[in-house]
Parts: structure tokens; C-alpha cells; sequence
């Protein structure tokens, strides 16, 4: 295939367009505002945008180009978008000077002076300290948004229009802009204008009804799973709309709420009841529609074993040397087993309360049900498949020194998805943003950090 370089320097934005090998075959689109970011091939396929360097791309992440300005703070927001990050997307974290995100307060535990969960959920941003509530700080975001390929915020419906940062107000000026809204409720509804958080909406969604002992009250799970459920639709819509802007040059709003994420991921319940007319109701560790799929208690903890079809059920009962449960009509298949948990159940417990969850785990070597043993953290983390995944990876942190966080769970074979920065402090890329993206003077950027419009971390 023929190449060679082609060089844009009438289309800039913050600094040159460069483009290098591209093929005679494929198309660039262009607008004069966020869309001139955008290199499509001719198939619609979306390469990278034009904004960043286009050396060798073969070892950085799928995302590298892309540009994310990010107003979300808590939970399933920079979660969405440390995702993206460890993808090679650009984020730079929008904080409110003197504070930043809620997170940050969040403990403890505290390493120093930084909260654990803030560490968890922040790696690979850079922190940008502005005050929203001044028409200077207003007018930062905007350039910004002309430079990038996706803004992403979850304040309150209603609350950027009132600054003017609304999609509707950046539309314009910016018409490949991919505007991302993460809200509790939705834009829209009797609920839309309440604050919304992981257990709100998976109190309404049907979540806490079904989780937790049997007959007991209703528990909430133990990490906020709505608000990261929420995060990942984000991220694959996200996804979508960089596609779909590749093939028309155009940007799009996107709307994700917790509570419409909670009813979706309801799944089998939902279907349960929606055409089956069955009330969705707690059942432990176990399983509405499975038995046994559940924890049992060992003579020193707990063992999760699962018997989904006849083959595994039978391989469990010669495992445990219950052999003769087998010749049980009540239990000859899993519909059956479902009928007469009450009776098959018991007969399971307390065979496994005779043996160590290490016993237990010899004994089912090899063999073709699944099983698990039930870890605290600390086992999980020294359990050597988890050792083996490299799911855990030291950085260093200028202000507290090397940190643990949990590396990205994807791999791929031709490009990669990585840690390439520690969670930043506050405002500590405020200076480098403004000076090299929007070409601030020292002295205005100094002016501006007086007047607290800013917030400057210099050393």
C-alpha cells in the first residue's frame, strides 16, 4: 500500500495537526471546532485524533488522542474515566479549588494526607483546580472543551446550564464534542432534580429487595456495583459515539442515570417477574433459579460450589461421597433440585462442615463443577491466580511515596492498557494546563490563582 505524509497546519487547534502515513484510501474529516480531531479510515474505522502526536501507536493504548475533560467527582463518574484513561485517553479532572473531589475527604483509611479511596479510582488524570462559579473559570472550560473530544460531568440536571456548560451551550461552538451526563435519575422525570447515590438507586431499583440472608432485612452490597455498572455503560457509550463520530464527523449527548442502570442490570429477575409473575426475594449466597449455587460453611470457613447442570451436580455428590443422592428422583435434574432445596440442601451443609475449606479444595481438584473458596481481601490478594494476573502494581506518588493500586483488568495483544501516573494531588497540573493548552501568561495564571479562581500545586 502506497503511503506518505500529508502535514494540516491550517487546522490547529492549541498546536500543529500533523499527519503521517495515510493511505490513499482513507478520508479526514473536518470541522472547525472539536470535530478537527477526527482521522477516519474510509470503513469507519476511528484511528486516532489529530490533536496528539501520530508516531508508532503500536504500543500505546487504543485510546491514545483522545481527549476527556472531566466534571465528575464520587463514584461511577472517575471511575468511567480512569477506564478510559488506562485505555490512553487524555483526562483532565475538573476539581473545585480548596477541596476538589469528595473523595478526597473519604476515610479513613488515609496514606498521608491522600484518602484510599481517592487513590483507587483516580491514576492516570491530571487535576485541573478551577472555581465553575466565575466567568473566568467558566470561560477555561470552554476553551477546553474546543480542544476536546469528551466532556463528561453528572452535576444535578440543570446545574451547568445555569454557567452556560450545558450541551446545548457548547454544541454550537464545538459540534463533535461527545457530551457525557451521568445523573442519579435521568434529565428528565418527577425524580430527575434529586441528588442520586449507589444505594438510592439500588434501593428504587429492586437491588437491596434481593440481596442479603433469606427472610432478613434488606442489605446493600458491598461495593457500590450501581454506580460502577453505570461507569462501564459510560464507557462502552462513550466507545460507541467516538465510532459513530468517525463516521459522520459529528458529536452527541449522552445521558446515563444509576437508577436506569440499576433496573437494566436486574436481568433475570426482572425477567422472572415480568413474564413470569415471580417476586424477586433474597436468598443469601444461593441461587433463585440454580441448586446448589451457593457458599457453604466449612469446618474453618466458606466454600462456593455450583452444580448448574446434572454432569456438575454429579460430579459434586462423588466428590463428597454423597453418590446416593444421585438416585433420588427429587434431585435428578436442576428444575427438580430447585423444588426440593429445602430438603437436598441441609444434606450438603453438613457434609461440608465435616472437612477444612483447604480439604475441600483438594478434594475437588480437577474436578469439572466449579468451586471457589470464599476469601477475606487478604487472601484474595495472596491467592496465587490473582499473583498470577498481576492484579496489583506499585507507583510512586510525589507526596506519600510508592501506593498499591489494582491494575486495569483487560489485556490486549496489539496495543496496551495500563497505569502510566499516580493519582494527582490537587491542582497540580492546573499551571501545565493552562500554560500549554490555552497559552496563559505566567502572570495571568498568578492572577488568577489570588483571586481563587485557581488553585496552583507547584511543588
Amino acid at each position: 500500500m502506497d503511503v506518505w505524509p500529508l502535514r494540516l497546519r491550517q487546522y490547529s487547534l492549541a498546536s500543529m495537526l500533523r499527519l503521517q502515513l495515510l493511505s490513499r484510501n482513507s478520508v479526514v474529516f473536518f470541522s472547525k471546532s472539536c470535530s478537527e480531531n477526527l482521522l477516519q479510515y474510509q470503513k469507519g474505522i476511528f484511528h486516532q485524533c489529530l490533536s496528539f502526536s501520530t508516531e508508532n501507536t503500536s504500543k500505546k493504548g487504543p485510546l491514545h488522542g483522545v481527549k476527556i475533560l472531566d466534571l465528575t467527582r464520587v463514584l461511577a463518574g472517575p471511575f468511567a474515566t480512569m477506564v478510559l484513561s488506562d485505555l490512553g485517553a487524555s483526562v483532565i479532572k475538573v476539581e473545585k479549588p480548596g477541596m476538589g473531589d469528595e473523595t478526597r475527604t473519604w476515610g479513613p483509611p488515609f496514606v498521608g494526607s491522600e484518602s484510599c479511596y481517592f487513590l483507587g479510582i483516580n491514576r492516570n488524570k491530571s487535576s485541573l483546580a478551577v472555581d465553575l462559579k466565575t466567568p473566568e473559570g467558566v470561560d477555561i472550560l470552554k476553551s477546553l472543551a474546543a480542544q476536546c473530544d469528551v466532556f463528561m460531568e453528572n452535576f444535578v440536571p440543570g446545574s451547568l446550564a445555569r454557567v452556560g456548560l450545558s450541551y446545548d451551550d457548547l454544541q454550537a461552538s464545538c459540534p463533535g464534542l461527545i457530551y457525557c451526563s451521568l445523573t442519579g435519575y435521568g434529565p428528565t422525570g418527577p425524580y430527575s432534580k434529586r441528588p442520586g447515590y449507589d444505594v438510592m438507586a439500588a434501593s428504587i431499583g429492586g437491588l437491596m429487595s434481593v440481596t442479603g440472608p433469606a427472610q432478613g432485612p434488606p442489605c446493600k452490597v458491598g461495593i457500590a456495583m450501581t454506580d460502577l455498572a453505570t461507569a462501564l455503560f459510560a464507557h462502552g457509550a462513550i466507545m460507541a459515539a467516538l465510532i459513530e463520530r468517525s463516521k459522520t464527523g459529528r458529536g452527541q449527548k449522552i445521558d446515563c442515570d444509576l437508577l436506569s442502570t440499576q433496573v437494566a442490570c436486574m436481568t433475570n429477575l426482572a425477567s422472572s417477574y415480568l413474564n413470569g409473575n415471580v417476586e424477586g426475594k433474597p436468598y443469601g449466597s444461593a441461587h433463585a433459579s440454580i441448586v446448589p449455587y451457593q457458599a457453604f460453611q466449612t469446618k474453618d470457613g466458606y466454600i462456593s460450589v455450583a452444580g448448574n447442570n446434572n454432569e456438575q451436580f454429579s460430579s459434586l455428590c462423588h466428590n463428597m461421597d454423597l453418590s446416593y443422592l444421585l438416585t433420588c428422583n427429587k434431585f435428578s435434574d436442576n428444575s427438580s433440585r430447585v423444588r426440593h432445596r429445602d430438603e437436598l440442601l441441609p444434606v450438603l451443609e453438613k457434609r461440608f462442615l465435616e472437612l477444612t475449606t483447604g480439604d475441600w479444595l483438594e478434594r475437588f481438584e480437577g474436578a469439572t463443577f466449579p468451586y471457589a473458596p470464599v476469601n477475606t481481601l487478604s487472601q484474595t490478594f495472596a491467592d496465587p491466580q490473582v499473583v498470577h494476573k498481576e492484579m496489583v502494581q506499585t507507583i510512586d506518588h510525589p507526596s506519600i511515596g510508592p501506593i498499591k493500586l489494582l491494575a486495569p483488568p483487560v489485556q490486549f495483544s496489539e496495543s496496551v492498557n495500563q497505569i502510566r501516573s499516580h493519582p494527582p494531588r490537587l491542582g497540580e497540573h492546573t499551571r501545565t494546563i493552562l500554560t500549554e493548552l490555552l497559552k496563559y501568561e505566567p502572570h495571568f495564571i498568578e492572577d488568577l490563582a489570588r483571586r481563587k479562581i485557581v488553585q496552583l500545586c507547584d511543588d
